[in-house]
């Protein structure tokens, strides 16, 4: 006989004895048909003794299958399933006897797109596993049947799930819940079975398919994703929007791994000096009816943290939002995105405080998007202003700039050249038009990041939108058009009606020519298939800031005099023409070595 089957049998035989040492002389006590097996949190600490919960089986009980299965722990194979739950203001927790596992966990303050209880970790959509090597297999900890005791510890609930295999011999799980808060704390230990469970590492496997918690399965789906941060404070994750299953083995260690979706995100943290050794994660979209993306992540854990009564560990259940994410854990805050860096910067130190601040005066989004936009645009209306002070100066110039198309209509190089000497005498850079435009595109594309992660918007409706964190569609087609769909979303479509206004007023004030106005036309129409899907804030916020955009310029034009700049040009003209130019910007200087530059190959090609 093996060494670990002649342990076992004296562990389960010491088991079975003080079992029946500690019940033998009480009275069974039958339970009331119907009666509820769920135990709920009182105000006083509590204890469930285990004739109330896992009842542990007799070894004339334990079947075959089960000590193949279990090895030395196949005495705790069989029980009674029964369910503890605790709670705070933000989430209610279910666990369950068997496996002294999570099974359940509702978030209380937010509902699914059906207005149904979001419960965002269930067992119809997760599976939890904890293997341990025992006797030479892989034995599921949270398979097994344990007893557990609930206790108030300051502004904490404190949970334990214990299994007791002989004296100082046990395993047991340990949930720690604040008053308010995501977050659950979580401790595995392994006391006492270092000749049962084998020195080789713990693995966790975590498989969740999403579920349909949001209007857009699509988005959802492409908006999920598994995040992972690494111990050298990298963070990184599979691909959202694949097509495809993206896989990835990871063999550095993580200090924590998310299961994210659009507006919500599952994760396990290691604290304090512990780590995730390395993992397997794997995204799937699904396309069927039973879920919106498969999650699956196999974690190794190191048993030494758990012999020593060190496994701590966390979980995050809730929704991905700034406030919530910032306290969990370092770089858990990235789960939320908002661009890259630049743009992330800019979201996170702006846009994000001004909405928040918003946020506690206004209860109307659509108010606060307005509102919003004002102060964006007051924000850069510096910028705006140099921007049509500078297409002012090129209107005043647009005579002269033709004359020189018309002096060299074949010669484009020529002509470049001349608008160049002519910019230098008159003192226009031609690039300050751009600059403003430039700098002001981060605040365009900081849009684009945050409005589609922006959980405050989820079932917040505004006019005919039921949700700004989706597309509104009060009317569909009953076909699809390519690129765009089958739904047809009102903002979007004043959002490209508005851009298309903007556009044709811009053309009236600058002096492009050509196929360059009919690309500008264009390109609204583009971003009306593009947007179309997008969520209808969004669009709602490029409907407000086009239309203070116009509104903008026609103000700027009383304050810009045309007749002021061209004089201003002709005063620059004379001052250079009598060597009265001053200091000529570097910009300048690279134009002036760049034209000689050019001058002096013309003439090379001329003598050859």
């Amino acid at each position: 006989m093996e060494r670990n089957q002649v342990t076992g049998i004296i562990l389960i035989t010491l088991l079975m004895l003080g079992y029946f040492m500690y019940v033998g002389n009480k009275e069974p006590q039958a339970v009331p048909a119907g009666k509820d097996t769920t135990t709920t949190l009182s105000t006083k600490p509590q204890t469930i003794a285990p004739k109330e919960a896992a009842a542990i089986g007799s070894d004339s009980s334990i079947s075959e299958e089960n000590k193949s299965k279990f090895g030395a722990l196949a005495v705790a194979a069989l029980g009674e399933e029964k369910e503890v739950t605790f709670e705070n203001n933000q989430i209610k927790v279910y666990c369950s006897t068997k496996g002294g596992v999570v099974k359940k966990v509702l978030l209380k303050k937010y509902l699914t797109s059906d207005k149904k209880p979001l419960y965002l970790f269930n067992e119809t959509n997760n599976s939890l596993s904890l293997s341990a090597i025992v006797g030479g297999k892989p034995v599921d900890l949270y398979a097994l049947y344990y007893t557990p005791t609930i206790e108030k510890l300051g502004d904490s609930t404190v949970i334990k799930f214990k299994l007791q295999v002989g004296e100082n011999q046990f395993i047991q799980h340990t949930y720690s819940l604040g008053k308010s808060g995501y977050t659950v704390a979580y401790n595995a230990t392994i006391a006492g079975l270092g000749n049962v469970i084998e020195d080789k590492p713990l693995v966790l496997d975590w498989i969740q398919n999403l579920p349909h918690t949001e209007n857009d399965d699509v988005q959802s789906r492409d908006r999920s994703t598994i995040n992972y941060y690494t111990v050298a404070e990298e963070f990184n994750n599979l691909t959202e929007a694949s097509k495809s299953t993206e896989e990835e083995v990871l063999n550095e260690p993580l200090k924590w791994i998310s299961l994210k979706q659009k507006f919500f995100n599952c994760g396990f943290i290691a604290t304090n000096t512990n780590v995730i050794t390395k993992a397997i994660i794997t995204a799937t979209p699904s396309l069927d009816t039973n879920g919106v993306k498969l999650l699956q992540a196999r974690l190794t854990l190191p048993v030494a943290d758990f012999k020593s009564g060190k496994g701590d560990y966390k979980f995050y259940f809730g929704p991905t939002k700034a406030d919530d994410l910032k306290n969990v854990t370092e770089g858990y805050h990235k789960n939320l995105y908002l661009g890259y860096p630049v743009i992330r910067e800019f979201n996170r130190y702006v846009v994000m405080p001004l909405f928040d601040f918003l946020q506690k005066f206004i209860t109307n989004y659509g108010i606060i998007i307005i509102i919003l936009g004002i102060l964006v645009k007051i924000l850069l209306l510096p910028l705006s202003f140099k921007s049509q002070v500078s297409m002012a100066k090129m209107r005043v110039m647009k005579p002269e700039l033709d004359e020189l198309k018309e002096q060299f209509p074949d010669d484009l190089q020529k002509q470049q050249s001349e608008q160049m000497k002519l910019y230098q005498k008159v003192g226009i850079n031609p690039l300050s038009g751009c600059v403003p435009v430039l700098l002001s595109m981060p605040v365009l594309l900081a849009m684009f990041s945050f409005f589609p992660n922006a959980i405050e918007l989820r079932q917040q409706g505004f006019l005919w939108a039921a949700d700004l964190s989706t597309y509104d569609a009060p009317f569909h087609l009953p076909f699809t058009i390519p690129f765009y769909g089958s739904h047809v979303s009102i903002f979007t479509l004043l959002m490209t009606l508005s851009t298309l206004a903007l556009t044709f007023f811009n053309n009236q004030m600058t002096t492009a020519q050509g196929p360059m106005k009919s690309v500008s036309y264009i390109m609204p129409v583009v971003f009306m298939f593009v947007l179309n899907s997008f969520p209808a804030g969004l669009s709602f916020y490029y409907l407000v800031s086009n239309i203070l955009s116009i509104a903008q310029q026609k103000l700027m034009q009383q304050f810009v005099d045309e007749d002021k700049i061209k004089q201003q040009l002709e005063d620059n003209r004379k001052k250079h023409a009598t060597g009265q130019t001053g200091t000529k910007s570097k910009w300048m200087q690279r134009v002036e070595e760049a034209m000689k530059t050019r001058d002096e190959q013309l003439k090379n090609q001329k003598k050859k």
